[in-house]
């Protein structure tokens, strides 16, 4: 699936300076960093709900754990 991004001049910029420190494209950066976006935000939404479903079942000998 296609789709345009717009960068600021700064962000392009920014972009251009690590793609071509890196040898890549530009391209390439960008999907690099949504990837690693999504993957690190995927793993707190996972713990997050982890922890909402199962804390309340331990929230007793937690309590108790803590004393």
């Amino acid at each position: 699936m296609a789709m345009t991004l717009r960068l600021t001049d700064e962000e392009a910029e920014a972009l251009r300076m690590r793609a071509e420190l890196e040898h890549r494209s530009m391209q390439d950066v960008a999907r690099q960093a949504v990837r690693e976006y999504i993957e690190s935000h995927s793993r707190v939404d996972l713990l997050d709900r982890v922890l909402d479903e199962e804390l309340p079942r331990y929230a007793e000998a937690l309590e108790r754990l803590g004393q």
